[in-house]
C-alpha cells in the first residue's frame, strides 16, 4: 500500500524548492547557519501548487538558521498570506517539522500516528515550540492541507526584523510558486514588516 501523502503548505523559506529540498535530502541552503540532515524519505514533492492563505504573515524571536526573525502565520488575522503547497508523504511532514524544531527526524515521532489517524479538529498542538501548531487550512484533490506555526498570534509577541539571507529565501519561493518579480517581493516584505 502506497503511503498516505497529504498537502505540506509553507509561507516561509520552504515556499523555495531549493531550501525544502535541504530538509527532505539533506543539506545546507545558501546564507543559511545550519545544515539539515533529511528526511527519512528524500523523495522531492509530486507535485506542487501556489496557494493564498486567508491569515497574515509576521515575524517574531530570533532564528537560530538565518539570524533575524522567523516567518510565522496567524490564521486568525485579517489577511492574505501567499504560500506554496506541496505533496508530500505523512511521513515527509513529521520530519519536516521535526527539523524545523532542530530535533532529527525519528520513526516513533507521535505526530505521524495523530497525522495518519486524521486530525482531530482544524488545529492541533504536537508541543509548545515555534512550529508546532498545526493547522488545517483546506482541500486539494481529497487531500488535507497542513501548515505549521507558533502556538502565539502575531498581536500577542514583539515582531523582529527577518535577516536579508531570510527573506532572500522566501522572495526565491514567490519567484517559484507566484511568479512574483522582486519588486512585488520587496512590497509584501515591507508589508508584513512594518517597512
Amino acid at each position: 500500500m502506497p503511503p498516505s501523502l497529504l498537502w505540506y503548505v509553507s509561507y516561509g523559506s520552504n515556499m523555495s524548492r531549493r531550501r525544502l529540498g535541504c530538509y527532505l535530502a539533506g543539506g545546507r541552503p545558501p546564507g543559511s547557519a545550519v545544515s539539515c540532515v533529511g528526511a527519512r524519505d528524500r523523495t522531492m514533492p509530486a507535485a506542487d501548487h501556489a496557494v493564498t492563505l486567508p491569515g497574515s504573515l509576521y515575524f517574531a524571536g530570533e532564528s537560530r538558521t538565518w539570524g533575524g526573525g522567523v516567518a510565522f502565520y496567524d490564521h486568525d488575522s485579517p489577511g492574505s498570506t501567499p504560500a506554496r503547497a506541496y505533496l508530500i508523504t505523512i511521513g515527509q511532514f513529521v520530519d519536516v517539522a521535526a527539523q524545523e524544531m532542530h530535533r532529527p527526524p525519528r520513526p516513533d515521532d507521535p505526530l505521524e500516528q495523530v497525522l495518519r489517524e486524521g486530525l482531530p479538529g482544524d488545529r492541533y498542538a504536537a508541543g509548545p515550540g515555534e512550529y508546532e501548531t498545526l493547522i488545517d487550512v483546506g482541500r486539494r484533490e481529497g487531500r488535507p492541507m497542513l501548515t505549521f506555526t507558533a502556538p502565539h498570534g502575531m498581536a500577542d509577541v514583539p515582531h523582529t526584523r527577518p535577516s536579508p539571507a531570510y527573506l532572500a529565501m522566501l522572495a526565491e519561493g514567490l519567484r517559484e510558486g507566484h511568479g512574483w518579480d522582486a519588486e512585488q517581493s520587496s512590497a509584501y516584505f515591507a508589508r508584513v514588516t512594518g517597512g
